[in-house]
C-alpha cells in the first residue's frame, strides 16, 4: 500500500549514489543466469504427456519484508465461520510460509512459485537495518521462480534495486556479515512498464519464461502506473512508469509470437472486495461484482491472451472472476500481505494448443474452485532453514532493536486498525507536532500524517513475556520504517482545507486516505456525500477556533507529503519550508517524555475526527 520511502538511516546516504542512476544500463543484465528457464520443477516423476497437464501456480504479495510473524492485529487474517461470525486468525511469518508452500507443491511435479511486487520496502528492522538481504535470501530459500516490482522495489532507488537483484556488497555500509558477500535474488524481478528516461528500455526484464518438459508459461511483471505519487522523488528520479494494460497486452502479443501462449500477469495493483473474509466468495453475487478499484478496469482490459491475473499492493485477500475482453472468466487473485496467505491456482495446459483451458476456470462444483486461498497458520511446523535464518540476523540486529524507547498500558492500533482515525495515527501526530512546535524547531501549530506511513501497530504483549509494555527500538521502527525527515511549512488556511478534502476527492475519492491529525484539529467527515462535500469545512477548528482561509499555519508533516505525496497536492504547496529530524526520532524522543515503566502511555482516544457513515 501507499507509504513513504527511505527505509532506514543510513538509505538517505545511498539516495546520493541512486540519483545519477548511473547504473540504471546494469538493471537489464541484472537477471539471474538461466532466468528465461525457470523450470525449478518442485515435485519429481516423469509420465507419458497426457492431452492436458495441471500446473499449479502458488502466489503471494506485498510480504514487505516480514520475516518473523506480524505482531498484534496486522498479523492475523479474518475468516467467515459457519454461522457467519468472523473469526481473526493469527498467520504469516516466513518460517510458515516456507512450510506452507513446500507441503502445498508436494504431489504436483508442475509447480510455480510467483508473486506480485512489494516483497521488500516498508519493512520491519529484522530487514530494514540490512537494505532488505534477509528478505532476499529468504525468498532465494523459499524457491521464489518470479515476482514483480512493486511500489517499494524503488524506496531506494533503481541502483539500490539492481543491487537487490544482482548482489553485491551496499555501497556505504559493506558487507553485514564477515567474509559474506550479498548474491542477489535467484528469482527475476520483472518490471515490464518501468523504463529508463533517458534510453526509453525497461530496467529489468519485462518478462520471463518458464519450462519444463515441453510446458512452457509466461510471466509478464508491471507495478502500478501511479508509482512515482506513491515514492519519494528520489526513489523513482530518472525513471518512467507506464499504463499497466498497454505494457502488458505489448509484452503478451510478443511471447504468443514466440509461440508462448500460456501467460500469467503479475501485477502490483489492486482492489477492494466487499468482504474482509479470506474465504468470502467473491463471485457469489455474480462474475466480478464482488471486487471494486483500479484492478477491474486493468482486468477488461487486459487481452485474452493473458490466462490469470495476480495482484497486489491493496494488501486484501481475493480469489474473484473478472470476465477478459472477449466475455471469458480468468481469475484475479491477491493474498492479503505479510506473508499471511498464499494463493493455490490450477492452470490445466493443453500441450496440443500450449494454452491455458479457460472454459471454466471454477470448476462445477461450489466446493471445489480451481483458485483458493489458504491461511499460513502458526500451529504447523516452522521451516528450520528460515528459523536459522531469522536468528543469524536477528543476532546482528539485537543490540539496536533491543533499546527500550518507552511504554504503553495496551495494544496501540495502527496498520491493524481499519477506522478512519487510528489510535496510533493519534500518537505519531501528536509526536511530531511536540517535537517541531518550538520556535527554533519550526513553530508547528499542527501535524498531519498519512495512514500508510503507519506500518505496524504498538503492541503490549511481548515474545518473552518479561517485557510486556516496553516499546523497543525495533517495534518503533516497524510502525515507521522510512525514516522520512520532517518538514514544517507555511499553508494558508485554504490550502489546509483543500488538503483536507483531497483525502476523499480526486484520486482519493475511491479509496480514502484519511490524514491522521494532532491534538486540537478537530472536524467532521459526512461519507453519505461524496467527493470534496464529504469534509464539512465549517466544523474544522483549531484548537476550539475555525480554520481561517486567509491566515497562515505552520504544519509539520514527512518529507513525503510536504511533497504532495498521496494526491494531496496542496500540502506540496508549502513554502518557508524547514527540515527537522527524522520522524522515528520525533516519535521515540515523545515515547521518552511521556512514559516510564510507572506511568506508561494509554491509548488515545482516537475523537478528533467525527465520522458520518
Amino acid at each position: 500500500m501507499s507509504a513513504k520511502p527511505q527505509k532506514n538511516r543510513v538509505s538517505r546516504r545511498v539516495l546520493a549514489a541512486a540519483a545519477g542512476l548511473a547504473t540504471v544500463g546494469a538493471l537489464a543484465a541484472a537477471m539471474p543466469a538461466g532466468a528465461h528457464d525457470r523450470g525449478h520443477g518442485h515435485g519429481h516423476g516423469h509420465h507419458k504427456p497426457a492431452r492436458t497437464v495441471d500446473v499449479q501456480l502458488l502466489s503471494f504479495n506485498d510480504l514487505h519484508g516480514n520475516l518473523e510473524p506480524p505482531a498484534g492485529s496486522a498479523g492475523t487474517v479474518t475468516e467467515t465461520q459457519p454461522d457467519g461470525t468472523a473469526k481473526p486468525i493469527p498467520a504469516g511469518g516466513v518460517e510458515y510460509l516456507a512450510s506452507s508452500l513446500r507441503t502445498a507443491r508436494k504431489g504436483h511435479p508442475y509447480s510455480i512459485t510467483a508473486a506480485g511486487g512489494d516483497m521488500v520496502g516498508a519493512s520491519p528492522l529484522l530487514s530494514g537495518l540490512f537494505h532488505d538481504e534477509p528478505s532476499i535470501e529468504a525468498l532465494n530459500k523459499l524457491d521464489l521462480d518470479v515476482t514483480s516490482v512493486g511500489n517499494h522495489e524503488f524506496d531506494e532507488g533503481a541502483t539500490e534495486l539492481a543491487r537487490l537483484q544482482n548482489g553485491g556488497c551496499h555501497p556505504v555500509e559493506g558487507c553485514y556479515e564477515k567474509g559474506k558477500k550479498f548474491k542477489g535474488a535467484d528469482f527475476p524481478y520483472l518490471a515490464a512498464n518501468v523504463t529508463n528516461e533517458k534510453t526509453g528500455r525497461p530496467i529489468l526484464k519485462p518478462y520471463t519464461v518458464w519450462k519444463k518438459n515441453g510446458v512452457k508459461i509466461g510471466f509478464i511483471g508491471v507495478t502500478l502506473e501511479g508509482t512515482p505519487n506513491i515514492v519519494t522523488a528520489n526513489g523513482v528520479k530518472g525513471l518512467r512508469f507506464h499504463d499497466e494494460i498497454k505494457t502488458i497486452n505489448k509484452y503478451a502479443k510478443e511471447l504468443d509470437r514466440q509461440g508462448v501462449k500460456s501467460i500469467v500477469a503479475l501485477i502490483h495493483e489492486g482492489g477492494q472486495p466487499s468482504s474482509t473474509s479470506y474465504n468470502y466468495d467473491c463471485d457469489s453475487s455474480g462474475p466480478g461484482d464482488g471486487i471494486s478499484g483500479p484492478i477491474t478496469d486493468i482486468a477488461k482490459g487486459i487481452t485474452p491472451k493473458v490466462d490469470a491475473l495476480v495482484t497486489g499492493h491493496t494488501h486484501q485477500a481475493y480469489v474473484c472472476t473478472v470476465p477478459d475482453p472477449a466475455g471469458n472468466p480468468r481469475m484475479v487473485t491477491s493474498a492479503s500481505s505479510f506473508g499471511k496467505l498464499y494463493t493455490d491456482t490450477t492452470l490445466t495446459y493443453d500441450r496440443r494448443t500450449k494454452d491455458i483451458v479457460r472454459t471454466s476456470v471454477k470448476s462445477a462444483g461450489a466446493h471445489n474452485p480451481r483458485s483458493v486461498n489458504h491461511i499460513v497458520t502458526r500451529d504447523q511446523p516452522k521451516a528450520d532453514d528460515m528459523t536459522a535464518l531469522i536468528a543469524r540476523w536477528n543476532a546482528l540486529a539485537a543490540p539496536i532493536a533491543n533499546r527500550p524507547q518507552g511504554y504503553i498500558s495496551a495494544d496501540i492500533d495502527g496498520r491493524g486498525s481499519t477506522a478512519y482515525e487510528k489510535p496510533l495515527g493519534d500518537l505519531i501526530a501528536d509526536a511530531q507536532l511536540e517535537g517541531l512546535a518550538p520556535a527554533d524547531k519550526g513553530g508547528a501549530v499542527l501535524a498531519l500524517m498519512n495512514p500508510g506511513g503507519i506500518r505496524a501497530d504498538l503492541v503490549y504483549a511481548s515474545e518473552d513475556g518479561k517485557t510486556d509494555g516496553v516499546v523497543t527500538y525495533g517495534e518503533a521502527f516497524t510502525v515507521q520504517p522510512f525514516t522520512n525527515m520532517m518538514n514544517v511549512v507555511d499553508l494558508t488556511g485554504a490550502q489546509l482545507i483543500t488538503a483536507l478534502q483531497q483525502q476523499v476527492s480526486g484520486s482519493n475519492e475511491a479509496g480514502p486516505k484519511i490524514l491522521q491529525v494532532s491534538k486540537g484539529l478537530t472536524y467532521t467527515l459526512d461519507m453519505t456525500k461524496s467527493g470534496a462535500a464529504r469534509v464539512v469545512t465549517d466544523t474544522i477548528k483549531l484548537n476550539g477556533e475555525a480554520i481561517d482561509p486567509a491566515k497562515t499555519y505552520r504544519v509539520a508533516m514527512n518529507e513525503f507529503l510536504a511533497g504532495g505525496g498521496d494526491g494531496f497536492a496542496a500540502l506540496g504547496q508549502g513554502t518557508n519550508k524547514l527540515v527537522g529530524p527524522s520522524d522515528l526520532d520525533v516519535f521515540n524522543a515523545y515515547l521518552a517524555a511521556h512514559s516510564s515503566a510507572a506511568a506508561p502511555l494509554a491509548p488515545p482516544a482516537a475523537d478528533r475526527i467525527t465520522v458520518i457513515k
